[in-house]
């Protein structure tokens, strides 16, 4: 039995310049960190000939075209005759378990291919990096099953900590830490607050929008990545967190324009009464419409911004620095 333990991500600045649409033409840029919620995966030899998935359902078929999820379907297309052939002909049971619902704004659609990856792999004895994992991750996903989705998601993820990520029009990605203090990183993380909206959605189709939108936005995602950089820059001089909210406040406003669906209703006055409450600036994570709503204020302040979004459940994130791991052998 194998079990990887994959990150989610919260992502700050920069989302929209990962899309392809973006970055085949300059370079794009994201700020964000991973966090201790998790997607864990449990791969283990089957009895029989069969195939069983857990997820949100389950699944047991004899053969690997019958698998209705079609991340799992992907990676077993390309692995299962391998590991079965390893199994003496036998099939797999492969089960997920996650800290946080899909469609929340988390990543958790690249956590999920990049620890199914990272298990199905130890478990055929293949060692993967970061590198690897994220790369073929983001083939999973943006080629093989055409989802309109960028590539940040799969590097934070695979590779964990606060990252600077870059989208090269190349094709490649570079998955810089941010060379920061222990005491600024802590800060951001002691500043950062999360709501809960009780909102779920698939990201897929807000995205579809903001793509076909990139030319026509090209000036916003350009300003939306170099807010990116500016809140890198502003992490590793040490400055006030203070100012990491300002510069989230600015992107959350452009991110707005992007596509319609975004924000609005009453996410919009959730945000107001956060910052009416102290708060410096935040936004509505992933691709938005719903999910989670964090924003940065400071620690003495959090008691009021959440008597005043009462009605959300605040939930604690902090970072995570490893990156998608095995966590279990046996």
């Amino acid at each position: 039995m194998i079990i990887a333990r994959t990150p989610f991500r919260v992502s700050f600045l920069g989302g929209g310049t990962d899309l392809p649409e973006f970055w085949q033409e300059e370079e794009g840029a994201v700020l964000s960190t991973a966090i201790d919620k998790y997607m864990h995966i449990t791969v283990n030899n089957r009895f029989d000939q069969s195939w069983r998935l857990g997820y949100s359902k389950t699944e047991i078929v004899d053969r690997v075209d019958q698998i209705e999820h079609k991340i799992f379907r992907r990676v077993l297309e390309k692995y299962g005759q391998r590991a079965s052939s390893q199994n003496g002909g036998h099939g797999l049971e492969i089960l997920s378990m996650a800290d946080i619902p899909a469609g929340s704004g988390l990543g958790s659609s690249s956590s999920f291919t990049v620890s199914l990856l990272h298990a199905l792999k130890g478990h055929l004895g293949t060692f993967q990096s970061a590198e690897d994992l994220a790369r073929e991750a983001s083939e999973i996903e943006i080629v093989d099953l055409k989802e309109p989705i960028g590539k940040q998601d799969q590097y934070a993820a695979a590779f964990g900590g606060l990252r600077y990520i870059r989208f090269l029009p190349s094709g490649e990605v570079s998955a810089e830490p941010v060379i920061c203090t222990d005491d600024t990183k802590r800060a951001l993380e002691a500043h950062m607050l999360v709501f809960y909206t009780g909102v779920t959605r698939s990201a897929s189709g807000v995205l579809a929008e903001q793509k076909s939108n990139t030319v026509k936005k090209i000036e916003t995602l350009r300003a939306m990545r170099d807010l990116a950089t500016r809140m890198k820059q502003s992490l590793e001089k040490n400055e006030s967190i203070r100012r990491s909210g300002e510069l989230l406040h600015a992107g959350w406003t452009m991110k707005k324009t992007l596509a319609s669906g975004i924000s609005g209703g009453p996410i919009d006055a959730w945000y107001e009464r956060a910052l009416g409450a102290g708060a410096f600036g935040g936004k509505i994570l992933g691709a938005g419409g719903g999910g989670f709503l964090m924003v940065l204020c400071p620690p003495e302040a959090h008691a009021k911004v959440k008597a005043e979004l009462k009605e959300l459940r605040s939930v604690t994130m902090r970072f995570d620095s490893f990156g998608s791991r095995i966590v279990f052998v046996g």
